[in-house]
């Protein structure tokens, strides 16, 4: 069985994000970029399947302008054995990036897509385990292969790219499509208006008592 998984070029995770000064978007010049976290750990989760003999093939995809071949290139060294960019250097919106990972999939044929929960496979009976959280907790789905299944951050710890691997990553093979190649058009009918920063937190305050904030819950917040 073969595994498809995401890569996303972003904004690392350390880094303070920044609205640009025409509110049109997160500022990313200059700014370092990395694997999204989510991403790290459904590569992860990937290459663990195969090493227990679940799978044969892990092929890791990023879409988005040339630099995305570093992320790529860190996902080989990671364990990914190929990888797939797709190149597009325009705004990309969710359902542009789904129509691509579609003909992606009719090209690959993967028998798992994880996009970036609890993943448990059987591969006797060519079915993955999964868990969701829901309002009232965990819920608990059997899933026929092929599956797409998405990732939380208490599904593992990513390992860490080891010089070695990163030296052999460069080696390994990142094939190249455009929107183009792939009769995917980028254009959309969405547009951003305008971002903002999200409201600043007012400071906290210290209660003397129970009661002074049972009386701030009732009147001022009107939580309860």
């Amino acid at each position: 069985m073969k595994i498809m998984v995401t890569l996303k070029r972003v904004v690392d995770y350390a880094v303070k994000i920044r609205v640009k000064s025409d509110k049109s978007g997160v500022e990313t010049h200059n700014v370092k970029m990395s694997m999204n976290p989510f991403c790290e750990i459904a590569l992860e989760e990937a290459v663990r399947i195969k090493e227990a003999g679940l799978a044969s093939e892990v092929v890791a995809v990023s879409v988005g302008p040339q630099q995305c071949v570093d992320t790529l290139r860190t996902g080989l060294a990671m364990g990914a054995d190929r990888g797939i960019h797709v190149e597009a250097t325009g705004a990309l919106y969710p359902l542009t990036i789904a129509k691509i990972l579609k003909k992606l999939v009719e090209l690959e044929n993967p028998g798992l897509l994880i996009l970036g929960k609890q993943v448990l496979l059987d591969k006797d009976k060519q079915e993955v385990t999964v868990d969701r959280e829901v309002d009232g907790g965990l819920e608990t789905l059997c899933l026929d292969l092929p599956a797409v299944i998405t990732t939380d951050l208490r599904l593992n710890q990513p390992r860490y790219a080891a010089l070695p691997n990163i030296i052999k990553a460069k080696s390994k093979v990142v094939k190249k499509f455009s929107p183009e190649d792939l009769k995917v058009e980028i254009n959309s009918d969405l547009e951003i208006l305008h971002v903002t920063e999200p409201p600043k937190r007012k400071a906290g305050v210290i209660l003397s008592s129970v009661d002074e904030l049972i009386d701030k819950l009732k009147n001022e917040a009107r939580v309860i």
